[in-house]
């Protein structure tokens, strides 16, 4: 895990704005700095050491031939397969790094190597001798990627911030990235906060020559894995629990290749129960794991801490609980907001989860983020899709949508949700109708007039859902596992773990959230409505979980923010929407926030 810049001029790189970006991303390499530059490129790296922890892994890494150039954050976990397979092919290599097996492989296959990766990735590869550059990001956008533009070319980093820092990228706000924020709580890609900075998408790959993109192709949509999922039936139950276990077994053992000890975020839920046991069946030995606990939950269902304490007695784990007060948490507000790469309601959780295993002296964290998106584990699962279903068929009566109309704007006037004034046009839709659960604030309720005004242009917020997601299957379930993968996973969840455990220079990892197992699982998608309660999840290990895990009721990952702004004298109580301001607020003056 680490932190790239790469810079594509078409008059010569600022040397010092490529120094300046990469000072920005200290926190997610501390462990060295490598910047290489020739003519109007600079490629720049900060590493965080996982694989090969010598020197000769260092990056940017140059092939044996001197052609290639790559500058690369993230994990391939099947490297050594790939590279046993280039070694037979005669490869000769110096490091034993998964660094050297992507730029030999770019070397053979170019564009083509992507499909035989399993990982988290985003990578840039300098071609010398073509004078053109290759950047790719993992299917799912575990890692980030961001491509500016300048006044003399673009730039790419794995930090908005690292962007802003080199002082080469204008600071002028993106208002459709800005409402997107302020209706789901996260900026979706590939917007950012900045009219200038744009994601390359998950699953993308672009090839960029003087000084610009000159193609940009998407060339892994999980979406497409969703909707191709219900075409292929249902199967039998003993089929589908082997075939499962079978799948995340396989997932997990390729998250635990490192050279340095691998930890486990431990909640009291089934998610992180399930991959620590299927950790210590892999074989982790001295497997340690980290529990977040409030003084404001003790006592009350919201306190993980006894939970994860019986996970850990059941799997032979050894467990740690950081308590996290309000004191230290209006302490850290400060390093909080300067952590984050880009507004977001959550992540708080994750950031002091990540303090707290890098103050046990680890580096690399297993979570269970995703399960609820892969085994239909919220409550949205079972709500929504009749929801709509029944909205659609009573709304068909003369008069009904106008009396829900109605009904609406009181309940809305009633609740101080605004949102409930749109209620009875997007129940219509599984788009509308998660806008409505998921949502944040309603667009004729955002809280700046330069957000508003975006609305005036034709800004459609159940339109801005479908372009997250493209076309969606027939069967809702499915539907609604693909939206939330590819909107609240993606640019809330993904993002959040990334900025806030790089903050403490952690490297989080994500076995749930895994395309290739996506793909394993696809043909039995269909089958897991018979499952419920992510029971397919809890019998994994060959020592399930305990019965009282299994039927625990669901907590989320919370903590008492809202609580502790007021209580702060800092904002209102209102929940999300008083951090949601909190965090905006920290936004209007950039230059004065690092990275």
């Amino acid at each position: 895990m680490c932190g790239l810049i790469a810079a594509f001029a078409r008059n010569g790189v600022s040397p010092a704005g490529v120094t300046l970006a990469l000072a920005a991303m200290q926190p997610r390499g501390p462990d060295g700095e490598g910047l290489w530059q020739e003519g109007g490129v600079a490629l720049g790296h900060r590493r965080l050491a996982i694989l090969d922890l010598d020197a000769r892994a260092a990056q940017p890494m140059q092939s044996a031939d001197g052609r290639y150039l790559i500058v690369f954050n993230g994990e391939i976990y099947n490297f050594r397969d790939l590279r046993r397979e280039l070694e037979r092919e005669g490869h000769a290599f110096r490091t034993e790094s998964d660094t050297e097996v992507l730029l030999a492989l770019f070397a053979r296959d170019g564009e083509a190597m992507l499909d035989k990766l399993h990982g988290m990735f985003a990578f840039v590869v300098w071609d010398r001798q073509a004078r053109r550059a290759f950047a790719a990001r993992d299917p799912y956008g575990i890692k980030p990627l961001y491509v500016a533009k300048t006044g003399n070319g673009i730039m790419l980093a794995s930090q908005v911030k690292a962007l802003l820092a080199s002082g080469q990228v204008a600071h002028d706000p993106d208002p459709e990235g800005q409402a997107g924020f302020w209706l789901l709580g996260s900026v979706p890609e590939p917007r950012t906060w900045y009219r200038d900075i744009q994601a390359v998408p998950a699953g993308h790959f672009a090839w960029i020559a003087e000084g610009a993109v000159q193609r940009m192709v998407c060339w892994h949509d999980i979406g497409q894995v969703w909707r191709n999922a219900e075409s292929m039936g249902e199967r039998d139950d003993a089929s589908v629990v082997a075939s499962v276990r079978a799948a995340l077994r396989e997932s997990v053992a390729r998250h635990l290749v490192a050279d340095v000890p691998v930890g486990v975020f431990l909640s009291g839920g089934i998610d992180s129960g399930a991959l620590a046991g299927l950790m210590v069946e892999a074989g982790t030995r001295d497997l340690q794991g980290v529990t977040i606990a409030y003084d404001e939950f003790a006592g009350s269902h919201q306190d993980e801490a006894p939970a994860a304490a019986a996970l850990a007695r059941h799997y032979g784990i050894r467990h740690h609980v950081r308590r996290v007060t309000r004191e230290e948490f209006l302490a850290d507000l400060p390093r909080i907001l300067a952590s984050m790469d880009q507004p977001s309601i959550d992540g708080i959780n994750t950031w002091y989860a990540s303090k707290a295993v890098a103050e046990l002296g680890l580096k690399v964290v297993v979570s269970g983020v995703g399960g609820d998106e892969l085994f239909q584990g919220y409550r949205s699962f079972r709500q929504l899709p009749a929801l709509v279903s029944r909205w659609r068929k009573l709304s068909s009566i003369p008069g009904a949508l106008a009396l829900g109309r109605l009904a609406g704007a009181l309940h809305a006037r009633r609740t101080g949700n605004a949102r409930w004034r749109h209620a009875a046009d997007w129940l219509r839709s599984l788009e509308g109708a998660y806008l409505l659960s998921r949502g944040l604030f309603a667009p004729d309720a955002f809280p700046t007039e330069a957000d508003t005004a975006v609305l005036a242009k034709g800004f459609d917020p159940v339109a801005h859902v479908v372009a997250m997601t493209g076309s969606l299957p027939a069967d809702r379930r499915l539907a609604l596992g693909q939206i939330e993968s590819m909107t609240y996973l993606r640019n809330q969840l993904l993002r959040d773990s990334d900025w806030a455990s790089m903050a403490h220079s952690v490297e989080l990892r994500t076995p749930l959230v895994d395309a290739h197992l996506l793909t394993q699982l696809q043909p039995l998608l269909p089958s897991f409505t018979r499952f419920p309660g992510k029971s397919l999840l809890a019998q994994a290990p060959e020592k399930p979980l305990p019965e009282a895990i299994r039927q625990r009721r669901k907590t989320g990952f919370g903590i008492p923010v809202s609580r502790w702004l007021a209580e702060g004298g800092i904002a209102a109580n209102d929940g999300s929407r008083s951090w949601a301001r909190q965090v905006a607020r920290a936004w209007s003056q950039p230059r004065k926030m690092s990275a």
